[in-house]
């Protein structure tokens, strides 16, 4: 995990389903366990979204303020 890493969960959007143009770090955490039980998609997109669930799972979002607030003021 890198701080790159980190900042794309608070910039890529959901490109598909229920959930589709949701920022990934504003997923809920009910939709990130359904990946975790039946799989994340491949790439880039199921790692973020792995990533998400650990975060989500050990109660760590807070962590993503600060990078929440960049990411606002570069827009």
């Amino acid at each position: 995990m890198t701080p790159e890493t980190l900042q794309l969960l608070v910039r890529r959007e959901m490109p598909f389903g229920k959930y589709k143009g949701r920022v990934l770090a504003d997923l809920p955490g009910h939709y990130l366990a359904w990946f975790a039980r039946e799989g994340f998609p491949k790439g880039e997109l199921g790692s973020l979204l792995a990533l998400m669930y650990e975060l989500d799972h050990n109660a760590l979002r807070h962590l993503l303020a600060p990078l929440r607030d960049r990411a606002g003021a570069l827009s």
